[in-house]
């Protein structure tokens, strides 16, 4: 994490949370929000390289996604600051603090960035229902509740990336997601 001083200092603030609560609760948003920031870039890079016969759907759906972090990364960032805090938001703070791993550079198929983006997402959604109980275990069910409402929708999109993944593997019939390339050798074995 960024300098531990740094994503945990506190202003003065007349909210009722003790300082060492919030200090705790400003280190759990500072993760997600590099985390978060890490996402949204990582889903404009699949936004911008996909290719493939759904390339249009996946570009339009990519970019939905990207637009949608973009505002969690502005309710997270502002919750910090709420709080008191010190919003650690910027591009090189994000990439040294996120607990998501680098995007594959060199996948480009469809269903790939589809699978490295669920790859991904995966994480993130338990990272943020971790973070429900830990702020709400801190007292502050107000982030608890910031939460669960970006929870609700990773989920949402969790599932709209695994569909696509769920339906490759039907068509490929081994339980595997079907690349276009696994498709093509299923198509000469038939």
């Amino acid at each position: 994490m960024t300098d531990n001083k740094l994503a945990s200092r506190l202003y003065p603030t007349r909210i009722d949370l003790p300082a060492d609560a919030r200090a705790k609760i400003v280190a759990i948003l500072n993760q997600s929000l590099a985390a978060t920031s890490d996402l949204k870039s990582q889903t404009k890079q699949a936004h911008w390289n996909v290719k493939g016969t759904d390339f249009y759907q996946l570009h339009e759906l990519f970019d939905e996604i990207a637009g949608e972090l973009e505002e969690f990364i502005d309710l997270i960032a502002e919750r910090v600051t709420a709080l008191g805090g010190y919003a650690c938001g910027t591009v090189r703070m994000a990439a040294a603090n996120s607990i998501l791993p680098e995007y594959p550079t060199e996948i480009i198929a469809g269903m790939e960035h589809v699978t490295a983006l669920a790859n991904r997402f995966g994480p993130y959604a338990k990272h943020l229902r971790e973070a429900i109980d830990k702020t709400e275990d801190l007292g502050d069910t107000d982030t608890a509740d910031l939460y669960t409402e970006v929870s609700r929708t990773i989920d949402k999109r969790l599932w709209f990336l695994d569909a696509h993944l769920q339906a490759a593997a039907n068509n490929s019939g081994n339980g595997v997601p079907a690349t276009a390339q696994n498709l093509d050798r299923a198509a000469v074995r038939v």
